[in-house]
């Protein structure tokens, strides 16, 4: 197999929502792959709960069962799930509880970590290795999408609180990603559904925000993950996992050295009438590293293969993908 080839296989990061791996999915880790998330259902991710028949029929052994067979397809693998503060938490009762939202921002630094690394703990044990959390968005304003997500207003309690869970889920030897950058104040619409989903809001909002994403990147955050809709204070034409201009802010203005996660590809706000294949490939020219998209019919395979001829015509450069991919081995490779 050439090396563009792994390459465009080691970027991507595929998404599905049951505990069993889709021939797709399988194709995917035994050339290259190097990455899952065990993620939720439609349904669930809008009530922010997992349904009544997976607390009943799900197990702790369900989950290690399809990690291992993942592995040993990959070698090196990242397992994640959405396992947030305050918001949703994808093992459910599988892992310890965090404090409810109402708690959340009465416990010290301390009690978060302890909490945390007890969480990363149990979840390791599954042979879940990363999560993808925690949410650092400060939300002030209307925002549908991250409602019942998100569990105070004051950027310096979020960015003390949330680097504590860094480092006590860190510790476990669990990875991090902070989300959703550059923060998402105020948006109207829900980027996951509505291509007109916006951040219309000014500057001075943006730097209270980046408040819990500087403390994130001291705290040794492993992944940020970019958001899925323009901000236009930034960028009024590019989804923000897609704008150069967004990555840059994160890489110089914040110094951030690790991988670059993009959200969902397939966010209406991201795609905006464009085709996946088209969309995954300038995630990767702006900067992304690691593209999240959902296993869906042929997908994966579809921008595996967009990616490997967008280097062949030279649009992408090799260079920048194989600088990518080796970030994501490098996250693999420390958690496994």
């Amino acid at each position: 197999m050439s090396q563009v080839l792994e390459d465009a296989h080691v970027v991507l990061f595929p998404a599905f929502a049951g505990v069993t791996l889709s021939d797709s999915v399988q194709r995917f880790l035994s050339r290259g792959g190097c990455s899952i998330l065990l993620g939720e259902t439609r349904e669930e991710y809008v009530v922010r709960e997992m349904s009544r028949i997976r607390k009943e029929k799900e197990t702790a052994e369900d989950i290690h069962t399809v990690v291992a067979q993942a592995a040993s397809l990959s070698g090196n693998l990242i397992t994640a799930v959405d396992q947030e503060l305050g918001g949703i938490c994808r093992l459910h009762g599988l892992v310890p509880a965090f404090p409810c939202r109402e708690d959340l921002a009465r416990c010290t630094a301390q009690e978060i970590e302890i909490i945390a690394g007890d969480v990363a703990a149990a979840a390791k044990a599954m042979g879940v290795n990363c999560f993808l959390a925690p949410v650092l968005d400060c939300v002030v304003g209307e925002n549908p999408w991250l409602q019942g997500r998100t569990w105070s207003t004051d950027p310096n309690k979020i960015g003390e609180l949330s680097s504590a869970f860094i480092r006590g889920v860190q510790t476990m030897g669990v990875a991090t990603t902070a989300k959703h950058f550059p923060g998402y104040s105020r948006i109207e619409l829900d980027p996951a559904v509505e291509s007109e989903a916006r951040s219309r809001e000014p500057l001075e909002t943006f730097e209270s925000g980046l408040i819990p994403f500087a403390q994130a990147i001291e705290n040794g955050v492993e992944m940020i993950m970019t958001g899925p809709a323009i901000v236009d204070v930034f960028d009024p034409v590019a989804p923000a996992s897609l704008s150069p201009a967004v990555i840059s802010e994160l890489r110089v203005n914040l110094g951030f050295r690790g991988v670059v996660m993009s959200d969902d590809l397939d966010a209406e706000a991201t795609l905006r009438g464009r085709p996946i294949t088209r969309v995954a490939v300038d995630a990767l020219r702006a900067g992304s590293d690691f593209l999240l998209i959902a296993d869906v019919g042929d997908q994966v395979g579809d921008i595996v293969s967009a990616i490997v001829n967008s280097v062949q015509s030279g649009e992408l450069r090799e260079e920048r993908l194989h600088e990518a991919a080796e970030r994501v081995r490098g996250v693999a490779r420390k958690y496994a």
